[in-house]
């Protein structure tokens, strides 16, 4: 059996996608990824040993009309192309994940008689998974209210979002390792995304004095590359404190140090909202303002009202409500046992495995042959 996967534009689509891809492979299926040639996708599918094939594949800006018609002539040029290629793979099903590209090669999937299963990370579904579930022959979610944005027949599946195995089988000793933290060190995680979050650094860095007034208190600190020296700059560690305060400005061993974390603060984003609950860790989210329709916000909702974590607007970052939230998992195990029961009941490990079971039931339901 032979699966397509797409997705493009960030980690938080192709993350659940390689989590699928490993799920699918261990099962035996062969795997393959259509995504955009300049896209993250392009590094990270060929790193984890995916084969990938390029697709051009933009969006339209609406302040420059003038973008649709070219937009609309590369979706065109690579739904044909993708036509061609199925022809010669011959897949039993494609799976996408959002992002532009996934537009052209799922309606080529559809023009060739292969089914169409899509996954939407998000509270609020994205653009192209909107269009293209009209068509689709299944649907699934990582959160039920995701549905209401969605039309067409197909069948909605509640699966949850895709964790890869590095990071749910990532080994705590080893993480620890990584920062010469001892068993009886607290390890504090801060991180805003691959991009970073600035207002969250200059809140950490506020928090200096009071955080390393705890003598056996790490904090692992990724700034984002772009935000690193000013984050340098203004935290003017002495070298007693920069043992104990690890600065990085990027990090590719996310599993091995979010295995090591006691309790973590970061954005609210699909992928690290997942990976947080896979590894059950007490955190204080601080959903991004401005992403579309506040959906870190929906995304964090019902998670906290799990009792798995606390949720601090990022307007609420200097105050008082931040320092207690991050301080409570610091200073009060009670709290970090309770997030972490809670966390564990979500079952985020099974979501790669439930939509496996969806992408296998629509490869071999009844379907038109590929023309």
């Amino acid at each position: 059996m032979l699966a397509v996967l797409s997705g493009g534009g960030t980690a938080g689509h192709i993350n659940p996608a390689l989590a699928l891809a490993e799920e699918l492979t261990a099962r035996g299926w062969d795997v393959r990824f259509a995504g955009t040639p300049n896209g993250v996708e392009a590094r990270l599918v060929p790193a984890a040993g995916v084969p990938f094939t390029a697709f051009e594949a933009s969006g339209f800006d609406r302040a420059h009309p003038a973008s649709l018609p070219k937009g609309v002539a590369k979706i065109a040029a690579s739904t044909a192309k993708a036509k061609r290629w199925f022809r010669d793979i011959r897949p039993d099903v494609v799976v996408g994940f959002g992002g532009y590209v996934s537009i052209p090669v799922a309606r080529a999937a559809e023009k060739t008689g292969v089914p169409v299963v899509l996954h939407e990370q998000n509270s609020v579904a994205g653009m192209a998974n909107k269009y293209l579930a009209k068509k689709a022959a299944a649907v699934c979610l990582t959160y039920d209210h995701s549905a209401s944005g969605l039309t067409g027949t197909a069948p909605v599946h509640l699966t949850g979002n895709p964790v890869r195995r590095s990071v749910i089988e990532a080994d705590r000793a080893q993480g620890r390792a990584l920062f010469g933290l001892s068993d009886d060190d607290f390890m504090l995680l801060v991180f805003g995304g691959s991009l970073g979050a600035r207002h969250i650094n200059q809140a950490l860095v506020a928090m200096k004095d009071d955080l390393l007034s705890r003598p056996h208190l790490h904090v692992v600190h990724i700034t984002g590359p772009k935000e690193l020296e000013s984050v340098r700059e203004a935290l003017a560690l002495t070298p007693a404190e920069e043992a104990r305060w690890h600065l990085l400005g990027y990090q590719d061993r996310m599993g091995e140090t979010m295995a090591a974390a006691d309790a973590i603060v970061s954005r609210a984003g699909a992928t690290s909202l997942a990976e947080i609950s896979a590894r059950a860790i007490p955190a204080v989210l601080v959903p991004y303002p401005y992403a579309t329709e506040d959906h870190q916000t929906t995304n964090a909702r019902a998670y906290v009202e799990a009792g798995c974590a606390f949720m601090v607007p990022d307007a609420e970052l200097e105050g008082e409500k931040f320092a207690r939230a991050v301080a409570a998992l610091i200073d009060d195990g009670a709290v970090r046992e309770a997030q972490t029961a809670a966390a564990r009941a979500q079952k985020t490990t099974e979501a790669a495995a439930m939509l496996a079971d969806v992408v296998e039931a629509a490869a071999n339901a009844p379907a038109g042959a590929v023309q």
